[in-house]
């Protein structure tokens, strides 16, 4: 629950640090005292949109910190998901907001995505302002209000994820369709360049070979002449081999006598044996080099072929048409198989559907059960709340399977035994859609362990006992682990709280400003005598005012 909201530089509000407890409390001021700037102010920690305009003149910034008491709420699972301190205790949201339009959000003192701002506070904060009344206008709020009260979510979840599936496999399915479509269209095309490229029997690393042979061969009779002058060099009478075995038999004979001259001898040697080893290659490879313009003519060809089909399939080299050549088998083989694994997703599909019939089904009942048990306990809320011969019923019908089930919500309504029902927003006034919302937030707070809630001016278009009433829901919902905070203008609804704030406006040297403060029982009585009577207190207010407190202590 809240337990301390401080707010500086917002607005009208120059700094504002005002404890809470649990229980029913009530705020009350004269319209245009700052009630909206607070809630305003509140409803920026709890992630909605900033506006700089929103700064108070002159400050370069605004702050709105809370602390609240998380002890009897099971949520350390959040803190933890989202590596966030926790403690139960003490829990800190902060909100900053600058003149230059940058907002930061924290946690515990640690900063946090927008996001993770605004799902925390859902989980901490309900606020109900009038223009939630206009909730009751639509489906899907009326129908999470039945699943609130049904108790479904493991329900609701389980079909969900099958739905999920379901959508998916639908838009893969479809996806499929249409790749088999283009597919087929393309297919002969296919074909056609698959029987081109494997009548071509393409080898990786054959452009290269034939590259280099093709050079060898276009230059054949200048090797043959290169290889024969020096095969005569080297190997002809007088040549450098034989020449150089001369030296080192020279040499040879005398390094028994002239030691110093050995090193050179086994070089000569081993110069002797290289220089011989590379004439015998010489001389072979001048035999292995004709030249042939029919082998020319065949290699010229081959590499015509392959350049002729890189230059149409834009590729650089062989080994890429070999990938395409995969690539288009992979295709033709989609085509093949494509109607067998189309025929298995459709199949999956049926199951898919089947299985969430059925739990759609499952929703429906659990639902339909939860829908008596809202109808009964709305006329016993509604008929204490002034209208005696209220009917209400949950109407129930089917609708193509969507996110959230296969049922369509209408709740409707009638005040008169002699009036149809109709739906609750269409034909209900404003005191009675009030009432209404009043009762129905009653059931959810009962299913959902919500921290606080706070009411704004819930009370809109009635009075007297009416009011009285709704006030004795609101202590209800206050004395169950929750904290409920009425923002009123109604004497009635104001004597019931537990505790009464006040919020006013002051003029200073800088202008106006709003305050908000705890009232005791002597300003408690002032303040709710003023309710009655206005302006000009009287003493009858007044009397009325101990009344009405009085009353509410005696309960």
């Amino acid at each position: 629950m809240l337990q301390r909201l401080f707010i500086k530089n917002f607005t009208l509000i120059d700094q504002l640090d005002i404890p809470f407890e649990g229980g029913f409390s009530v705020i009350t001021g004269e319209t245009g005292a700052g009630k909206s700037i607070i809630l305003g102010a509140l409803g920026l920690l709890l992630g909605q949109r900033a506006d700089t305009k929103a700064i108070k003149a002159g400050r370069d910034r605004c702050v709105v910190e809370a602390h609240f008491d998380l002890r009897k709420y099971d949520m350390q699972k959040f803190f933890e998901e989202n590596d966030l301190d926790y403690d139960g205790g003490d829990c800190i949201l902060r909100r900053e907001v600058t003149t230059a339009g940058k907002s930061r959000a924290f946690v515990n003192d640690t900063p946090v995505p927008l996001t993770t701002l605004r799902e925390l506070g859902g989980m901490l904060v309900d606020i109900h302002s009038q223009h939630q009344n206009l909730l009751l206008n639509k489906e899907d709020f009326q129908l999470n209000v039945l699943d609130i009260i049904s108790n479904d979510a493991q329900e609701l979840s389980s079909y969900q994820t099958s739905y999920q599936e379901y959508k998916t496999l639908t838009k893969e399915i479809e996806a499929k369709r249409e790749q088999l479509r283009r597919s087929r269209e393309s297919e002969d095309f296919l074909r056609f360049q698959l029987n081109e490229l494997e009548t071509a029997r393409l080898v990786d690393g054959e452009q290269e070979e034939l590259e280099s042979e093709q050079e060898m061969l276009s230059h054949a009779e200048d090797i043959k002449s290169a290889l024969y002058e020096a095969d005569n060099l080297l190997s002809g009478d007088g040549g450098a081999v034989e020449r150089l075995k001369s030296a080192s038999h020279s040499i040879e004979g005398v390094k028994d006598v002239f030691r110093d001259i050995a090193g050179a001898a086994e070089r000569l040697e081993s110069c002797f044996i290289e220089l011989k080893d590379i004439a015998d290659e010489v001389a072979s490879r001048s035999e292995d080099v004709e030249f042939d313009p029919a082998r020319l003519e065949a290699v010229d060809a081959r590499l015509d072929t392959l350049y002729s089909l890189e230059r149409k399939y834009h590729v650089e080299n062989v080994a890429q048409l070999l990938s395409l050549q995969k690539d288009i088998e992979r295709q033709l083989g989609q085509i093949d198989g494509g109607d067998e694994e189309l025929q298995q997703m459709e199949t999956r599909l049926a199951t898919l559907l089947d299985d969430c019939e059925q739990k759609a089904t499952k929703l429906t009942n659990i639902r339909t059960n939860a829908a008596r048990k809202v109808e009964a306990e709305m006329r016993q809320r509604l008929v204490p709340l002034g209208i005696p011969k209220v009917r209400f019923e949950v109407l129930l019908q089917e609708k193509p399977l969507a996110n959230d089930g296969h049922d369509k919500v209408a709740f409707l309504f009638t005040a008169n035994s002699s009036t149809p029902l109709q739906p609750v927003a269409q034909v209900a006034s404003g005191g009675e859609i009030a009432r209404v919302m009043l009762s129905l937030k009653a059931m959810i707070s009962g299913a959902v362990k919500l921290p606080t809630i706070i009411f704004d001016e819930i009370d809109t278009g009635v009075s007297g006992k009416v009011a009285e009433m709704m006030a004795h829901i609101m202590q209800e919902m206050g004395d169950n682990d929750r904290q409920v905070i009425s923002i009123t203008h109604l004497p009635q609804i104001a004597a019931k709280g537990a505790r009464h704030y006040k919020v006013y406006k002051e003029e200073g040297d800088e202008g106006t400003t709003s305050h908000m403060r705890l009232l005791n029982h002597d300003e408690r009585v002032r303040e709710i005598a003023q309710m009655v009577s206005g302006s000009d207190i009287s003493q009858a207010a007044i009397r009325n005012a101990e009344e009405l407190l009085g009353k509410t202590t005696n309960e």
